[in-house]
């Protein structure tokens, strides 16, 4: 099972019917966690699943059948229904110790929702239209060259733009030849970002320190850092009313334009990063059965002043990820090597090929 994620092409209607739908996500999410530490605190035990079971039919018989909360009844009821499954989840991840304590949703942050068809799966067909249960049929902003079945849509607002993603009932076939079938090994560096043991190097475009920030390679800006232009963006926006939530002072319009920037400026630059590092690591995956990487302190590394910047860039703990699930779906093996194994200490490029042997 794999998902396929598209952007959606909405006008200001359909807009703002997503953003409250993300609202009434969020805030149901966050009303099950504050009357879940509210039963912990006045001492009802229960386990998790019949904590949130109960403040799920607190919600729906008394809550929605409030007058101030009969908005509720205009959204999809689906929505309601995902946010209690999400927050179980959560819950269940932090007793496993797999994740930390769930945390309130704030409007900051990402905002999505996640909708589902319950009498079963449904067609997704293809063209520049997706049908989506309880919401209606929007319009996509590149055109499905084929048509897929699946039952979870989950749309979620990056920038100013939004997208809808939705999992695949179907298995990648994994192809049964690689170009290279002997095992080579793969070292993360700041300056080179990657160097295996074959003589191939691989260079970042460093989208966040020196990627070009102009639409085209042509324009005026084209030499221009993405970090200079973000710095003069902030400074010269420093005086605009912004917003205290605290305080009760509302943004002014040009600070929710200029909000509206940044946030397509940041995008631009984390897609240039995600493009790249998904096309290498496919590649990889493609051309090598056999990879050796190193597990690097990405944390401590971090931590480090001089090099959290660079690393940060880079997306070294994206790269791994992305080589673990790839490596499945392309029949590669892959190999984690000790991060106190001293691979570095050799400046030949031939390095992994011996060192990496005898570290497996």
């Amino acid at each position: 099972m794999f998902a396929i994620k598209r952007k959606l092409k909405l006008n200001k209607a359909e807009q703002a019917l997503m953003a409250q739908h993300a609202g009434f996500s969020r805030l149901v999410y966050n009303y099950g966690l504050d009357l879940f530490w509210q039963s912990v605190k006045a001492g009802c035990k229960a386990s998790d699943s019949k904590r949130l079971q109960q403040i799920k039919k607190c919600l729906t018989n008394i809550t929605k059948k409030r007058p101030e909360f009969a908005w509720m009844n205009t959204l999809s009821s689906k929505v309601y229904q995902s946010a209690f499954q999400d927050l179980h989840k959560a819950f269940s991840n932090w007793r496993k110790g797999v994740a930390k304590k769930p945390v309130f949703k704030r409007l900051n942050d990402c905002q999505s929702f996640t909708v589902y068809d319950g009498n079963g799966v449904v067609l997704v067909k293809a063209g520049k239209s997706i049908k989506v249960p309880t919401i209606g049929t929007l319009r996509l902003a590149e055109s499905s060259q084929e048509s897929y079945v699946s039952q979870t849509f989950t749309i979620s607002q990056e920038g100013d733009g939004w997208y809808i993603s939705f999992a695949l009932f179907a298995e990648r076939i994994p192809p049964i030849l690689h170009e290279v079938a002997q095992a080579v090994g793969i070292d993360l560096g700041v300056k080179t970002f990657a160097t295996i043991s074959d003589g191939n190097e691989i260079e970042a475009p460093l989208p966040y320190k020196k990627a070009t920030c102009g639409r085209t390679e042509s324009s005026v800006r084209a030499n221009r850092r993405a970090k200079i232009k973000l710095g003069k963006i902030q400074y010269r926006n420093r005086n605009k009313k912004l917003g205290n939530r605290k305080t009760g002072e509302k943004a002014s319009n040009n600070a929710k334009k200029y909000y509206k920037k940044l946030a397509r400026f940041h995008k631009r630059i984390a897609d240039k990063r995600k493009d790249f590092l998904n096309k290498t690591t496919t590649s990889i995956c493609k051309k090598y059965a056999h990879i050796r990487i190193e597990d690097l302190n990405v944390a401590g590394m971090i931590a480090n002043g001089k090099l959290s910047s660079g690393v940060s860039d880079l997306g070294f703990y994206e790269f791994r990820r992305q080589l673990e699930y790839k490596a499945s779906l392309y029949g590669t093996k892959l190999d984690i090597v000790d991060r106190w194994y001293p691979s570095s200490t050799d400046v030949s490029p031939i390095w992994a090929e011996t060192r990496f042997k005898e570290a497996i």
